[in-house]
């Protein structure tokens, strides 16, 4: 087994990653002004999202992530949008969802209905089916060939979040997102 030696390796490779580098301090921004856990994830390889970047809350009660954290790619807000934006044939969206954990797991059919949302308003949100009491919006983020590699994600207690506040919230997303890849292309040009 891999010691605990790894960490420092692990942290240093996160940390060069100029992504990571770019987003931390506008999840600092998201995570005070809307009092949410905000992260950064990245597509990896096996069919998993890993955390790549965070920033907790200041509120006393707060939801804990972890940078490195991995879960499946197609789980939560995050996965409606991979679905949603990558994912074409009917029947791997099948066989990926009975292979998720739920709580409680949505139907597949209504699944298939906020992926269909989260295409056509261009962020997903997952109201307490991957974790119960958990509200968690995010807005995919797509490299230059428009495959979506990342994602942006504010992660907050349901019953703090009501339909304005989560409007509000992917719309801030939605704009971290857009400014995110204008600088990324400043940084190639």
């Amino acid at each position: 087994s891999i010691g605990i030696g790894i960490l420092p390796l692990a942290r240093s490779a996160l940390q060069k990653n100029t992504f990571s580098v770019l987003v931390q301090p506008l999840l600092s921004g998201l995570a005070e002004k809307f009092g949410v856990t905000s992260i950064a994830t990245q597509v990896a390889e096996p069919s998993q999202m890993v955390v790549i970047a965070l920033s907790q809350s200041t509120l006393p009660f707060r939801l804990q992530v972890d940078l490195g954290s991995r879960f499946p790619i197609l789980i939560s807000a995050t996965g409606r949008l991979f679905a949603a934006f990558t994912v074409t044939a009917p029947d791997a969206l099948r066989r990926g969802f009975d292979t998720l954990v739920w709580d409680p797991p949505p139907s597949f059919d209504d699944w298939l209905t906020e992926i269909e949302a989260t295409r056509a308003r261009g962020y997903a949100v997952d109201r307490g089916t991957y974790i119960s009491g958990v509200t968690v919006v995010a807005a995919p983020v797509f490299n230059a060939a428009g495959q979506m590699i990342r994602s942006l994600v504010a992660i907050g207690i349901s019953e703090r979040m009501d339909d304005k506040q989560v409007a509000s919230l992917a719309k801030s997303l939605l704009k971290l997102r857009d400014k995110i890849e204008a600088m990324q292309i400043e940084t190639r040009s």
